[in-house]
């Protein structure tokens, strides 16, 4: 199915009921007109990450269901799937393989031994310190192979994820196999995920390598555009790379508008996040909440360092039951540059606030993506946090199907409904877009498509606003 301009929901297979079967129910019974796409994270056997350690793309894991009831969904909405250009489980059958019989494994090339990558009494402290890394270690653990043999290999993020050598043909065949596979089974979109961790080169921070970067995302453009499925980077960064990629034709995340919109409505001021409506790619998802943290690296320069200093102290002193050391080692946090909190708890748990923030992001360019603790206004989940002890657990709330019923009644969900509703039925978001602001502490958005108009009036000071 072809992309609609339509809010995107993203869920876990998992999260809305208990498996696919669940969310499918849940989404003709409740969301018809409420989303028009889907983002399933992981559905994949996987051995951590909530998904993102995959063992084996072709198949679903077994708890969640069948490709059959993906592409049951996938009929009647359109469908973003994740493959994680970057890693594969350790758990898998190609690094498993790779530890029994090392040399003589088909998959030793799939993976970047530091014995191979690095010249002779290399890496040096100022190689490591060089790598763009999201933990405060060297990216690499000790593997001890069958026959007793030792060596190190590449691991960006956790043990469970072993990061994958894109440069050779092993792992070019396995990602084209990959990629040919869940092209046949219903998606629209496929999601890049940590695409720009996925070139290594040496005297490189090896993140966004240029020019390589560009070959690895082409060629993987060329293998689905046959099939008219659209490719997205996932990339948390500086706002400039996604300005670089919208550059070349492709669609981007818009990761800053989050900490945008927070500072905005922290404030009471409007110049920072209109300056950047204003200015942002046009062909983009927007998100405020996403299965990570509340990413900051994105925003800056878009706000000066007082004022993500701000934002951040903000949210901590005004959310609600969000503490620092909820993104913190102690909750084996993973990106050092993320906030682990709900949207809707980062603004108190005021309904007003909240709704504000989804009409403006509602009103932002591009297609809306709303995470599914977001859809229900979601409180940080502190018991789940407490129980796994993972910092990004406060945002992974499981609603049952009895729990969903109930968030259903409450005002704050009915109105984001609504909201989410108008996005999708008017043609005026298929138009063009002028943002003004007459006062520091107002916001006006007006999209317009012939006689088709939508205006968002925003009082960013008092948190009113008017939609006509």
């Amino acid at each position: 199915m072809k992309i609609k301009n339509e809010v995107m929901l993203i869920t876990y297979p998992d999260s809305l009921g208990s498996n696919l079967k669940d969310l499918k129910y849940v989404l003709e019974a409740h969301l018809k007109e409420v989303v028009g796409g889907v983002h399933i994270l992981p559905f994949y056997p996987s051995s951590g990450d909530r998904g993102f350690a995959p063992m084996d793309y072709t198949k679903v894991d077994e708890p969640f269901g069948t490709w059959e009831d993906i592409r049951e969904i996938s009929n009647e909405f359109y469908t973003m799937y994740e493959f994680m250009i970057n890693h594969i489980s350790k758990e898998s059958v190609y690094f498993k393989d790779f530890i029994e019989k090392k040399e003589e494994s088909p998959y030793k090339d799939l993976f970047i031994r530091y014995s191979d990558y690095w010249p002779e009494n290399r890496p040096t402290e100022r190689d490591i310190d060089l790598i763009y890394k999201r933990k405060d270690k060297a990216p690499f653990i000790d593997v001890t192979f069958k026959d007793g043999s030792t060596d190190q290999v590449w691991c960006t993020f956790s043990e469970e994820q072993i990061d994958l050598d894109v440069r050779t043909e092993a792992t070019r065949k396995f990602v084209r196999e990959t990629l040919e596979f869940l092209a046949q089974q219903g998606a629209s979109i496929i999601r890049l995920d940590a695409f720009a961790y996925a070139i290594k080169k040496l005297d490189t921070n090896c993140f966004f390598v240029e020019p390589e970067i560009w070959e690895l995302l082409d060629w993987c453009r060329d293998i689905l555009e046959k099939h008219e499925i659209v490719l997205l980077p996932e990339i948390h960064e500086h706002y400039t790379i996604q300005e670089k990629i919208a550059d070349k034709g492709y669609p981007v995340y818009d990761f800053a508008l989050p900490m945008l919109v927070l500072h905005a409505l922290y404030s009471g001021r409007s110049e920072r996040l209109a300056h950047w409506l204003k200015a942002c790619p046009r062909k983009q998802f927007t998100t405020l909440d996403t299965h990570d943290g509340i990413g900051v690296v994105d925003v800056k320069d878009l706000l000066t360092e007082e004022e993500v200093e701000f934002t951040v102290n903000s949210l901590y002193e005004k959310g609600a039951n969000v503490k620092r050391v909820y993104s913190s080692e102690e909750y084996n946090n993973l990106d050092i540059y993320q906030i682990n909190c709900t949207y809707y708890s980062a603004l108190g748990n005021d309904d007003q606030a909240y709704l504000l923030a989804r009409a403006i992001q509602m009103f932002a360019p591009g297609i809306p993506q709303v995470y599914y603790v977001g859809l229900f206004a979601g409180e940080n989940d502190i018991e789940l946090l407490e129980q796994t002890k993972e910092g990004r657990d406060i945002n992974r709330h499981y609603y049952s199907l009895e729990e969903i019923e109930k968030e259903l009644e409450r005002p704050v969900v009915q109105e984001l409904f609504d909201l989410m509703k108008f996005r999708n039925q008017s043609k005026a978001f298929d138009g063009t877009v002028d943002v003004q602001t007459t006062f520091d502490h107002l916001l006006k958005i007006t999209w317009t498509n012939g006689d088709s108009k939508a205006v968002l009036e925003a009082n960013l000071a008092d948190k009113t606003f008017k939609i006509y």
